[in-house]
């Protein structure tokens, strides 16, 4: 009997139960968009973070870099040899450590001794800055114009291509008869810089190559701690059209490519990726690390295990990724923060004008149905009936809204992601003074350079089960606020009121 006149009053009001059920759709589909964006919000910033200290990595040990001592410039600095011959090319290696101030490598295995810590693993990050080039001799003549000999035009470069030294002058400035000039000469060098990474070849589940893919040959052994080769990254090898098998020299140590990597999100810094013996060789730091990457036992105890390491190992610097979390910018930022903020203050206001006016709606329904619920209490049904009746009918057009909405916001979610939207992530330095995630993937981490590093990520609005239940969930509800509205105005409803509507 329920059922079936259920279905018959819905039937004859098939223009208000889709009013309240496309109502409740809106507000519902809003919640279920919003929540897809934010949920891509977060899943963009995982793969930035990632791809900066490493998939599981949950917290780096650096030491900020020392102030400079008066007198150093703290700058690469090249010499260079004057050969006889006229034209003498010349090559040189700059390679320093880079990401704050080298730590004992020793401090690795006291760090994963620490509560709370399941491994650490140590990783060294470089900068090698190579110069390469050529000094041409100038000639000396006399101011007659003959040539009297030949004056060696050499020089020292640092960081300069294409200079030429072809001066007139001469010792005094003199322009007298017979004082030989130099003329010509001068020196051309080209510059090239990129980063380096060494790494614990027995340990590569944690640290710079765990968010790395091999895209071509293979990774390192365990047995590779001293052997002469190398991963590059993709964006690296293109550039320099390196492949499997390509050889080339670091400070006159010749290395193999052994594979090709690529990251698993955004684009790397790193360009080469070295045991980490022999990048200490290379850098002159026997012994030594720039971070210390760590994986908690416990992701939720991650500040407690930060606090135990400041504690037991003073002067460095542990940056968690929730720290680092706080130094992306961009639009990456901006858009997560209107998704959790403005949105989420958006779903609700929203979600609670449709329950507002299902609500009222539902009730204006009751009030026009005097007649119907009167004659029902004259003939014998109860108050609790009708409120049983009004609730019904409510709980079913929010299931109807719940459906569209679901549906509604599905679709706007997947036309999201099909679209993915570009957006940056600026990552800038944290506070510590050159701490930071540093030495994965992002080439010494922020923090650690003086600019920042900019990526791009596509965004995507991932539904789960979980958003289609709190959808169901929602819809539920609204009939229920609906229901118990109009139920609770249809169970006061007296017999006499059905008379007095009789014409």
């Amino acid at each position: 009997m329920f059922g079936i006149y259920l279905k018959r009053e819905l039937g004859r009001r098939k223009k208000a139960a889709l009013v309240i059920a496309l109502g409740l759709a809106l507000g519902i589909a809003l919640v279920i968009t919003v929540s897809s964006v934010s949920a891509g919000m977060s899943k963009a910033q995982d793969k930035v973070l990632q791809s900066l200290y490493g998939l599981g990595t949950d917290m780096t040990v650096t030491k900020a870099q020392s102030a400079p001592t008066s007198g150093s410039s703290g700058g690469p600095s090249f010499k260079f040899d004057a050969k006889s011959s006229s034209s003498s090319k010349q090559s040189s290696d700059r390679v320093m450590t880079q990401g704050g101030q080298a730590l004992k490598s020793s401090l690795v295995t006291k760090v994963a001794d620490q509560k709370g810590v399941e491994s650490a693993v140590g990783a060294l990050s470089l900068n090698v800055t190579k110069v390469n080039g050529s000094f041409t001799q100038g000639k000396a003549q006399s101011s007659s114009g003959s040539s009297s000999g030949s004056s060696s035009g050499s020089g020292s470069g640092s960081g300069s291509s294409g200079t030429n030294g072809g001066g007139q002058g001469q010792p005094g400035g003199g322009t007298s008869t017979g004082q030989p000039q130099v003329q010509g000469g001068g020196a051309n060098f080209n510059v090239n810089s990129y980063s380096v990474v060494g790494v614990d070849v027995a340990h590569q589940g944690l640290g710079p190559l765990a968010s790395m893919k091999i895209t071509s040959g293979k990774t390192f052994t365990s047995a590779q701690t001293s052997a002469k080769v190398a991963l590059v990254s993709k964006s690296y090898a293109k550039e320099k059209k390196y492949k499997v098998g390509s050889t080339f020299k670091i400070s006159g140590t010749k290395f193999t490519v052994i594979g090709i990597v690529t990251p698993d999100s955004s684009e790397s810094t790193t360009d080469l990726f070295v045991p980490l013996k022999l990048a200490q060789t290379l850098g002159d730091a026997k012994n030594e690390v720039t971070t210390i990457y760590v994986k908690a036992t416990d992701s939720k105890q991650i500040s407690t295990v930060k606090k135990e390491i400041q504690s037991n190992i003073s002067g460095t610097t542990v940056t968690t990724s929730a720290d680092l979390a706080s130094t992306v910018s961009g639009s990456l930022s901006t858009a997560s923060s209107l998704a959790t903020s403005v949105g989420k203050w958006l779903s609700i206001a929203v979600l609670a004008a449709a329950f507002l006016v299902a609500a009222l709606l539902t009730s204006s329904a009751v009030s026009r149905r005097v007649r119907e619920f009167g004659t029902l209490k004259a003939l014998g049904w109860p108050s609790r009936n009708v409120t049983r009746q009004v609730v019904g009918e409510s709980i079913v057009n929010g299931l109807v809204g719940g459906a569209l909405g679901i549906a509604l916001g599905v679709g706007a979610a997947y036309a999201v992601t099909a679209i993915s939207p570009k957006l940056t992530a600026q990552l800038g330095s944290t506070g510590g003074g050159g701490g930071g995630m540093g030495g994965g993937p992002g080439g010494g981490g922020p923090g650690q350079q003086s600019t920042q590093n900019t990526l791009e990520i596509a965004l995507t609005a991932p539904v789960s089960l979980t958003t289609i239940a709190l959808a169901v969930g929602l819809a539920v509800t609204g009939g229920l606020i609906a229901g118990a509205m109009g139920g609770w105005r249809a169970s006061r409803m007296r017999p006499a009121d059905a008379l007095r509507s009789v014409s």
